[in-house]
């Protein structure tokens, strides 16, 4: 260990002009890789942890009532987060690849999706799904004279999770295409001399090296989609949103429930980004 340490500091590292070389040799000295380095921020995650915790055993009424009362809403709310943010990746990376094709056809297509729903409110996105979307197939059902259309019955889940992705993937779709576009041309084209066919040097070559430059805005994107699936609770979806509205409805305490619902948002969200954060720290070396 101190060998190690010695070499890495015995000069400086311009001395070589090899900076990597330097980080290399201070890697190998054990607890100084820069996974093993503890992310500082994470006392914020333990502060408001133990906020609650102090919240709900000191003061348990109400506190404990509510979270009794909101903890299905809790799971509701990760649920919502985690199978749409799969599906938005999904949706992101094939609209990254339809922007920056070179078929006119799918390109034109790839532009529409962007440009319109980029330009609606996701609260609009996610009403029209629960309210509209029903009335139009079942319209479309009973002119087809098609039975399970015409009685369509509207999933109050599922409705959410197409418009959180439905919204979310447009600006996914965003991510991937400047992510994909800032590999050098040259990478393509080394892996179309090899022999590799379009969609292998974008699988092999291209998506993997793009994927430390999207890895910040796709965090980003992930800790957004968390707070905003608070706007399922107007669509008859019970969140943490919709259950803490519930409770304050029943016992008419505004401040205690808002400010627990506040801080259950604010630890959910704390702890995703130090894990985002461990991760993009992990593809840096």
């Amino acid at each position: 260990m101190f060998k190690n340490l010695g070499k890495a500091f015995s000069r400086k590292p311009n001395d070589s002009g090899d900076d990597a070389k330097f980080q290399g040799e201070l890697n190998r000295v054990p607890g100084a890789e820069p996974s093993a380095r503890l992310d500082p921020w994470w006392w914020l995650v333990l502060a408001v942890a133990a906020l609650i915790a102090l919240l709900v055993i000191l003061e348990s009424d109400p506190y404990w009532k509510i979270l009794v009362f909101v903890k299905s809403g809790i799971w509701i709310t990760v649920l919502l987060t985690v199978v749409s943010f799969v599906f938005i990746i999904i949706v992101g990376v094939i609209g990254g690849l339809g922007r920056i094709a070179r078929n006119p056809v799918i390109h034109f297509i790839a532009t529409l999706y962007v440009e319109i729903i980029r330009g609606i409110p996701l609260l609009v996105q996610l009403i029209w799904w629960y309210f509209a979307a029903p009335v139009v197939i079942k319209s479309l059902g009973s002119f087809l004279h098609f039975a399970p259309m015409a009685n369509y019955q509207s999933n109050a889940i599922f409705l959410a999770v197409l418009g959180l992705v439905i919204c979310y993937g447009a600006y996914m779709t965003e991510i991937f295409r400047a992510g994909i576009q800032s590999i050098p041309k040259g990478q393509m084209e080394a892996a179309r001399s090899l022999g590799m066919t379009y969609m292998q040097s974008m699988r092999y070559v291209i998506l993997p090296q793009s994927l430390r430059v999207v890895l910040p805005p796709v965090g980003n994107e992930f800790i957004m989609l968390i707070k905003d699936t608070s706007l399922v609770s107007v669509v008859a979806v019970a969140d943490l949103t919709r259950q803490g509205r519930e409770f304050m409805s029943a016992h008419m305490n505004p401040i205690e429930v808002w400010t627990f619902v506040a801080l259950i948002y604010l630890i959910i969200t704390l702890f995703s980004a130090r894990l985002i954060a461990w991760l993009e720290n992990r593809r840096k070396y």
